[in-house]
């Protein structure tokens, strides 16, 4: 069974910065893709960032260009999401999904709280 954690969520002032942590357990093939996604209450879940496994290019949504930063560290399973500049429009439930060919999981989410 696949498993996927996601850490270091919290409530921080704006402009404040939080290194969120994606570590993926429990399958042979290392993902093809890992691709951090955030809901607000009453909203759908948009695409944050995402990483390629093969070639380490990252996505940004334009939101976040230019704040946020993704990377990969293969030898800890585990992918970060570096956000700094944090505004309050970044508050949200913060879900990582990790994608291989065949399909996908997801994690159970990691709560982030920005207040002005």
């Amino acid at each position: 069974e696949v498993h996927i954690v996601e850490s270091g969520g919290g409530v921080v002032q704006a402009g404040s910065a939080l290194r969120l942590s994606c570590t993926v357990s429990g399958s042979t093939f290392d993902p093809a893709v890992i691709g951090w996604f955030r809901q607000a209450p009453g909203k759908e879940r948009e695409g944050v960032s995402c990483i390629s496994s093969i070639d380490a290019v990252g996505f940004y949504a334009d939101s976040v260009k230019g704040r946020f930063s993704i990377s990969n560290d293969k030898a800890k399973n585990t992918v970060y999401l570096e956000m700094n500049s944090l505004k309050p429009e970044d508050t949200a439930v913060y879900y990582c999904h990790a994608g291989w060919r065949m399909g996908g999981s997801w994690g159970r989410g990691t709560q982030v709280t920005v207040s002005s």
